[in-house]
């Protein structure tokens, strides 16, 4: 179970797959200088409701990882995320779909 930090506030938890697969397409919209809403759906432990950050590239963020093996990226996952981030409603987490024959990427 990964950790992702914003700002030093607030903090959740995503295993390692979802997180990595999280920090490219994050990594992505603001390497250009785009900023965006990043919306989750909050653990039962407080209260199950969303979350929702505003994301801009002089934000503050830290991706914990507890797991210490390269995650392999699945490429149809990750540009399914980044169709989310692009869209008006922002960045939220869908199923991960099957890799596709171009297969993926370690990171």
């Amino acid at each position: 179970m990964g950790k992702f930090i914003y700002e030093g506030a607030v903090k959740v938890d995503f295993d390692d797959r979802t997180l990595a697969h999280l920090q490219l397409v994050i990594g992505n919209k603001l390497r250009r200088g785009e900023s965006f809403h990043f919306t989750w759906r909050d653990d039962k432990s407080i209260g199950e409701g969303r979350t929702s950050i505003w994301l801009h590239p002089h934000a503050s963020l830290i991706y914990k990882y507890y797991g210490s093996r390269p995650l392999t990226i699945n490429r149809a996952w990750g540009e399914a995320l980044m169709f989310t981030a692009n869209s008006p409603t922002g960045l939220h987490i869908v199923p991960e779909p099957p890799e596709t024959a171009e297969g993926g990427s370690a990171v």
